[in-house]
This record gives structure tokens, C-alpha cells and sequence, in this order.
């Protein structure tokens, strides 16, 4: 297992080499393998470039991402214009589920209301907006539409994560109590921790996902 210097090290090489984050106004600490950032970036878009990269970090058992967005006087945009081109944005990217979906704007943070059928469509209209210039903050807090279950869905999502190359499958026990999913073991990354999540979310009928697989060797 590594030491936190040696995490801290890591981590901060990696901040350093990703070319989408400016890690002049970032602050890291490690404690135990748990990985927070403080600090500024100039967008949510950047917040989240930096989470992914700590996350590529082996040993990393957990993160806090405290990273505040700070936006220049000059490239504040009104919340009118920023609520237009966040509906054209989702608009664009889900043109079915976009009439579902209701965006409020205040201050620079925006926030979706509504319903959708699908995980992915709730995470890609967040993604839509967090990548506008002036969000200041996005709060998600778009609802999933009820639909039957598969009688055989725990055995469905078992083997959907045989199939992915990224897991070692045998380590996840699954359960599944009405529309909720909860998933158990031990991965080796916290990109196989957000890969099983993912695999669990593909499965229709999926209200709720409690992830509580522990990141480690």
C-alpha cells in the first residue's frame, strides 16, 4: 500500500499532467488514502477534469472535491442568456428527453427538475450544462421514471458484469429490493467502482444504485 506522501506525489503529478486542469490554485491533502482538493478552478468543467484524474491515481481510497469555481468579472454571462444556452444544450444533446426537463437559473447556479427515464439522460444533462461558460454550480436534481422490473434482473446485472472487461466480477455481490440495486465487494480502482455503478444504472426499471464497494487491492 502507499504512503500518503508517496499518494500526494502521485496525485499531484497527475493534476499536473492532465492539460485541461490549472493546478496553480489547487491545494491536495492525503490522510489515510483519502485524497481532498481545496482551492479555485475557472469552471465545473475543470472541477470535474481534476476528480477524474485523482480518481486515475492508484491507492486513492476516497476523494473530497472541494474545489470552488471562480469566474472572472468578464466571463459572467446573465442568467437569462445562461438558462437559453443551457436548454439549447440539452436540447441538442437529448431531443427526447429535453421537454421533460426544466432548468431555473439564479446567480449562476443552475438546477434541473424533471423526470427522465434513464440514468444516462440525467448524467448527460448535467454534463451539457457543466461544461457552459459562467455556471458557477449545477444541482441535479432530475427524477428517473418508474418501470417494471425484470423478474431475472439481479441475474442480468451479474452477467453484465462478467461481460466488462474492466471488472473482476466474482468480488461484486449484487442485491435488488424492488427498483433498488445495491452493490458490495471490493474493486481495485475507482474506475471500476464508477464501472460497476454504471453497469447497475443500464438496467431497466433501476430507481436507486447504493454503491458500497470499497476501493483497494
Amino acid at each position: 500500500m502507499k504512503s500518503d506522501a508517496q499518494l500526494l506525489k502521485d496525485v499531484t503529478d497527475e493534476l499536473r499532467w492532465t492539460p485541461t486542469v490549472d493546478d496553480k490554485n489547487i491545494a491536495i491533502k492525503v490522510a489515510d488514502g483519502i485524497v481532498t482538493l481545496t482551492g479555485y478552478v475557472r469552471s465545473l468543467d475543470e472541477s470535474a477534469a481534476a476528480e477524474k484524474a485523482v480518481k486515475r491515481v492508484a491507492g486513492v481510497r476516497a476523494l473530497a472535491n472541494d474545489l470552488l469555481v471562480s469566474i472572472p468579472m468578464g466571463s459572467m454571462i446573465p442568467d437569462p442568456e445562461l438558462a437559453r444556452n443551457a436548454a439549447d444544450a440539452i436540447e441538442q444533446q437529448l431531443p427526447d428527453a429535453a421537454p421533460h426537463i426544466r432548468i431555473i437559473v439564479h446567480d449562476g447556479h443552475v438546477k434541473l427538475e424533471g423526470t427522465v427515464e434513464w440514468q444516462y439522460q440525467k448524467e448527460r444533462a448535467e454534463e451539457c450544462v457543466r461544461k457552459l461558460r459562467g455556471v458557477r454550480m449545477v444541482s441535479n436534481l432530475i427524477t428517473l421514471e418508474g418501470k417494471p422490473m425484470a423478474l431475472d434482473i439481479k441475474d442480468r446485472i451479474a452477467a453484465a458484469l462478467k461481460r466488462s472487461a474492466q471488472l473482476e466480477a466474482e468480488r461484486i455481490h449484487v442485491d435488488v429490493d424492488g427498483s433498488q440495486v445495491t452493490l458490495k465487494g471490493r474493486v481495485r480502482s475507482w474506475s471500476e467502482h464508477e464501472e460497476a455503478e454504471d453497469v447497475a444504472w443500464s438496467a431497466p426499471g433501476v430507481l436507486q444504485v447504493k454503491n458500497y464497494l470499497s476501493v483497494g487491492p
